[in-house]
């Protein structure tokens, strides 16, 4: 349970990350939606903070403010992209975002419902949480991401790595006329075809 000045900060933090999430998407200039981005992750940081999840806390920042909401800022400043008539189709996408909207809604109601009438169903957890006292957040979740799941984990790990490396081959442009490097030309190379020797003769040279 959240003490009265928990609790004071918990209301603070989660206004400023709705007002801030709802400016995401409000604001006409993309420099200030990810600017509003970025203060929508600190104030979840902070609520994660006030929850005991430490770690997720300083994931959210490291990762989605320091890397994610920093590329964005970049991209949108650096190329010179029309917004105006980005969004000048977009109402025709309306009633797929509504429709989108109503089932991720209607999903969370379901889930803190259920767990609101059947609270008895965090005992049927195979691993209990243990408590803060004898194991932080961040060693239980260690504990179970890289020994129940660790093959899940090497999973997503390979798909991610395929992923990069499609985009990088899917986005990789050679222009004509460019010399570049070619390390099976090189480990193939003899002393015919690394050698040329050429008899000047006298007074001909350089």
């Amino acid at each position: 349970m959240l003490t009265g000045l928990e609790a004071i900060f918990f209301y603070l933090f989660a206004f400023v990350a709705v007002a801030a999430a709802f400016m995401v998407i409000a604001a006409r200039n993309p420099v200030h939606s990810v600017l509003y981005l970025i203060l929508t992750f600190f104030n979840a940081a902070a609520l994660f903070l006030l929850t005991g999840a430490e770690f997720l806390a300083m994931i959210l920042l490291v990762v989605y403010v320091g890397a994610v909401a920093v590329l964005f800022l970049f991209v949108v400043m650096m190329l010179d992209v029309d917004f105006a008539e980005l969004k000048s189709g977009a109402l025709q996408y309306a009633p797929i975002g509504a429709l989108v909207g109503i089932v991720l809604a209607a999903e969370l109601v379901i889930v803190v419902g259920g767990y609101a009438f059947t609270p008895e169903v965090g005992e049927a957890i195979a691993r209990p949480i243990p408590p803060l006292a004898e194991r932080h957040n961040t060693a239980a979740l260690g504990d179970i991401l890289y020994t129940d799941y660790i093959y899940f984990f090497q999973v997503a790990g390979m798909i991610l790595l395929v992923a990069m490396i499609g985009a990088i081959v899917l986005t990789l442009r050679h222009k004509e006329g460019v010399k570049r490097q070619s390390i099976p030309a090189q480990v193939a190379r003899t002393p015919a075809t690394a050698i040329e020797i050429r008899k000047v003769e006298s007074d001909k040279g350089i």
